[in-house]
């Protein structure tokens, strides 16, 4: 088989644009294997994987479990919430345990950005991201790089615009790595408050037009906003928020073309959408959420033969 050229994935930043051809190869595989009567494979039988979430998960979790489940690993589950890390024991105690307990591999969520490259220095796993802080979150970039693909056949050259909360999502630097690996044009659109300062330097066009920046993408990947993770007052209300950067049937109408709606979720319905835009027939969110098991299927499948190969 072919491999990733890593033992790990730790961020769309340390892989190549061949990896992600393959991760997407191994996903179209995947996807016939989860849409037939029978959705499992023996692929991992004997590789044991743990789920260690230190933050709350429930989509992201639930699509590594399935993911893992369908490839028919054993699979543990550690939550933070009821571990010894209430007592302070530390991340890198907390995942050798786990380990003496023979894990082959870490699925990881941390608060803090780069806790998977510390992870990776210090035990003999296969560490994934599953994010880090404000960092990255290369499944999710992957999943929607590959959603975006499956409606545009290729990405090179198209327009995609990432609307609202760019400061405080991992998932807005993911995409902006992974679309730019992939040739695509990349335009991020929100409030000025919202919106990185010296952004631009990764190469990509910032706005605070929404109505401008949506006639020019061909999609738009409209990112929640993440009031949990803002000690400050970015923006008046959620009501102003949505009357400048929200996103309704009567604004796609207006539009001279039709384009794609993507939404990592949870999404705050009425705010970065209403529920008329995330039901219609532009949205592609539940081809994520589904598209969202089979990459992840494939990472794992790939890791898996990367240390076997060593």
């Amino acid at each position: 088989m072919s491999l990733l050229s890593t033992k790990h994935l730790l961020g769309i930043k340390d892989i190549s644009s061949q990896d992600i051809d393959l991760i997407f190869k191994t996903a179209d595989n995947f996807k016939q294997v989860i849409n037939r009567p029978i959705k499992k494979v023996p692929t991992l039988r004997d590789v044991t994987i743990a789920n260690v979430f230190f933050e709350n998960s429930t989509r992201t979790k639930i699509s590594f479990e399935l993911a893992e489940k369908r490839l028919s690993a054993d699979v543990v589950n550690f939550s933070s919430s009821s571990s010894s890390v209430k007592k302070g024991e530390t991340l890198i105690d907390t995942v050798n345990n786990i380990l003496a307990m023979k894990v082959d591999m870490v699925v990881m969520r941390h608060p803090a950005p780069g806790a998977h490259q510390f992870l990776a220095r210090h035990i003999d796993a296969n560490i994934v991201n599953a994010g880090d802080g404000t960092h990255e979150h290369p499944t999710q970039a992957l999943l929607d790089a590959y959603s975006l693909r499956e409606k545009l056949t290729n990405l090179k050259d198209k327009k995609i615009a990432i609307v609202g909360d760019i400061l405080h999502s991992r998932v807005a630097l993911s995409n902006i790595y992974c679309l730019q690996k992939l040739g695509a044009k990349v335009r991020v659109c929100g409030p000025p408050t919202l919106l990185p300062k010296h952004i631009e330097s990764l190469g990509i066009e910032a706005s605070y037009n929404l109505k401008e920046t949506l006639e020019w993408c061909d999609a738009a990947n409209m990112l929640r906003i993440q009031l949990e993770r803002q000690e400050d007052k970015y923006f008046p209300s959620l009501r102003e928020y949505s009357l400048q950067y929200g996103v309704t049937m009567d604004v796609l109408n207006k539009l001279s073309k039709k384009i794609i709606l993507m939404h990592p979720g949870p999404i705050n319905r009425g705010v970065e959408i209403t529920s008329e835009v995330a039901d219609s027939n532009q949205s592609i969110i539940l081809n994520q959420v589904e598209n969202g098991v089979a990459i992840r299927m494939a990472i794992l499948y790939l890791l898996a033969g990367s240390s076997s190969e060593e």
